[in-house]
């Protein structure tokens, strides 16, 4: 975007798609999906929940006054990545630290897992968009078919397991 000579906060929301490739012995599946088919939990509500995890086991542990009092300020804290995120240092220590989240995909998520998603065919190509109501469908397939000549498309619907319907453009390889 900076050599195109775009402002890159310009636009704060962007839609996000990843490009996934799978292999399985001699089959390819090859998918741009939309990243909403992975968030089913908003970032800030993800990240408190897991600290929420933690400090319920690590309080469950120890005897500490005002048990809930403590716990609603350390998840408030720690609720937005960048509050913890960024490098820190550390007087005197030769490193300096950062936490990461990790994260790895469900089988409900995971696009490529045949049993959960028959849908995504062997040896295909797929563009994956999300179509929680009949004016997004309909929105998606007047866009795709203005650029694509969509009768030699297959045009499918998949469900994810907790995150609503989207709209399957496939294509065979």
């Amino acid at each position: 975007m900076e050599l195109a000579g775009d402002v890159i906060d310009s636009l704060p929301i962007r839609d996000v798609y990843y490009l996934i490739r799978g292999r399985y012995k001699n089959n390819i599946k090859i998918v741009l999906i939309h990243g909403s088919f992975f968030e089913t939990v908003k970032s800030a509500n993800l990240i408190s929940q897991l600290f929420e995890q933690v400090l319920n086991e690590r309080l469950h542990e120890k005897e500490v006054e005002n048990e809930q009092n403590v716990k609603d300020l350390i998840v408030d804290i720690f609720s937005e990545q960048e509050n913890f995120s960024k490098v820190r240092n550390v007087d005197k220590a030769s490193v300096k630290l950062r936490f990461r989240i990790m994260t790895e995909v469900r089988a409900e998520g995971n696009i490529l897992n045949t049993k959960k998603y028959p849908t995504i065919k062997d040896n295909t190509i797929n563009l994956i968009i999300p179509c929680h109501n009949k004016q997004d469908e309909e929105l998606t397939i007047q866009r795709f078919s203005s650029v694509c000549v969509i009768a030699q498309i297959r045009q499918l619907k998949i469900k994810h397991h907790l995150n609503g319907y989207f709209t399957v453009f496939q294509q065979d390889l």
